[in-house]
Formats: structure tokens, C-alpha cells, sequence
């Protein structure tokens, strides 16, 4: 399987705290990958570590053959364009419309008529499994559910190779949770898409992750398929797995 992220050797550091003492693991083209592991271990830190919006002290982390660590401006604004990201609440302009958070990267970012701009956002608005109406509403109008769908929306207005999210079911009721699993499964299919996801919802965990890494005292304790984590002896794993689903 083709490598589409490695982490080696990464070191977080905030002040005195040592967040990370040598994460390393990788992630295959076209899998969904979850990053797991207790509170306050620096799962999220992580992801927005990969995302580059937050530095790390070590260690290098290479996304689509470029290392990160070592990227100028330009190459680094053009490797963006390759990751949708969808953030745990959502993030979605509030002064804005439905149609106006998930045209902004386009306008952003590309140089399409406004014309083929309104068609990518209808056709995003319809995958994530919103109506058509729903374009002209605020987020302040719309459900929890409703204002993650958009925000995915956002995520995939340029067609992204990646996805990353941050507890996509996070603040959900359990059938809207479902869902949502549901739907990451499906886009994965229909857009080809490689998934990076931090979670601690365990349903959502075994639907829909292929493999997982789990951080734990700074480092990676464990790393693979699910059944293959669930048996390893770690407090962590064998507490966490053991909750009721």
C-alpha cells in the first residue's frame, strides 16, 4: 500500500510540558485512519501539526512526498489545497450563508466563474445529504448535524485528496452520529478520499475506521486494525475498549 502520510520521531513541546516524545506511525492511500487515545494526549495537536497550522519542536511529518518540516510559503499554500479539514465545531462563518462558507475556499483559492462556483457548491450541498434550500440559511438557523454536513461541505469544495476530522461526532445525537459515520463511508468511496479522524466514539471507532494509532504516555502504544488494538495489555486500551458501545 502506497504511504500517503509518515510521522517519525515527533516532539511537541508547549513551554515545559512535553506533549509528544516520538510519535511515529503512517497512513495508507484511501484508508480511513483513526488517532486515538485519552484526554489531553495530543490527538488534536497532532492532527493540526499534519494540517500546518501548528508547529512541532522534532521530528518530521511528509504528506504527498513533501516533508513538512522543510516547505517554503508557496509550496505550502498549494499542498493545502490538497486537505479538506473539518473542525470539531464546525467553524463555519457565522455572518455567512450555508452557500457562502463552502464557496469561500473556491473564491479563495481558485479563478472559476461564478457560475461553476454555484454548480461545485449545489453539488457539495447534495453529497453531504443537505437540500438545496438549506444554501441561503445562516448557521445560527440549523441544527448540530446540519452545520457538520456543511462544514464537510466546506471541507471538499476543492476536491481534496485528504480529509481530516477533528471528533466529527462530537455534540451529536446518537442517530445523527450514525449518520454521519454513514456518510464518511459513502464520500470515501465516491471521492476516493483518504481519512484522518480523531475520535473517542467508540461505535463510530469500529464502523468505519480501517486502521488506528493510539497515543498514550507522549508516545504510540499501539497501532493497527482495531481487533488487533483491542487485545494489546495497555490501561488505556483495555479501559477505553471495554465500554459499552
Amino acid at each position: 500500500m502506497k504511504k500517503i502520510i509518515e510521522v517519525k520521531d515527533l516532539y511537541t513541546q508547549f513551554d515545559n510540558k512535553i506533549v509528544h516524545a516520538g510519535l511515529n506511525f503512517h497512513i495508507n492511500e484511501g484508508e480511513i485512519y483513526g488517532i486515538l487515545g485519552p484526554s489531553g494526549c495530543g490527538k488534536s495537536t497532532v492532527l493540526r501539526e499534519m494540517v500546518m497550522l501548528q508547529e512541532f519542536k522534532q521530528g518530521s511529518i511528509n504528506i504527498l512526498g513533501h516533508d513538512i518540516s522543510d516547505i517554503s510559503y508557496d509550496e505550502a499554500q498549494e499542498l493545502r489545497k490538497n486537505w479538506g479539514v473539518l473542525f470539531q465545531g464546525g467553524a463555519l462563518f457565522s455572518s455567512l450563508t450555508l452557500y457562502e462558507n463552502i464557496a469561500l475556499p473556491l473564491l479563495e483559492y481558485t479563478k472559476l466563474d461564478k457560475n461553476l462556483i454555484s454548480e461545485i457548491v449545489a453539488y457539495k450541498i447534495d453529497i453531504v445529504g443537505l437540500k438545496a434550500q438549506d444554501a441561503y440559511l445562516y448557521p445560527s438557523q440549523i441544527s448540530g448535524g446540519m452545520k457538520k454536513k456543511a462544514a464537510l461541505a466546506r471541507a471538499l469544495a476543492l476536491d481534496p485528496k485528504l480529509l481530516f476530522l477533528d471528533e466529527p461526532t462530537s455534540g451529536l445525537d446518537p442517530i445523527s452520529a450514525r449518520e454521519f459515520d454513514r456518510l464518511i463511508l459513502k464520500l470515501r468511496e465516491l471521492l476516493n478520499l483518504s481519512v484522518v479522524m480523531v475520535s473517542h466514539d467508540l461505535k463510530s471507532i469500529y464502523d468505519t475506521l480501517d486502521r488506528a494509532a493510539v497515543i498514550d504516555n507522549k508516545i504510540i502504544t499501539a497501532e493497527g486494525k482495531i481487533e488487533e488494538i483491542i487485545v494489546m495489555e495497555n490501561p488505556f486500551i483495555q479501559t477505553f475498549f471495554k465500554a459499552e458501545i
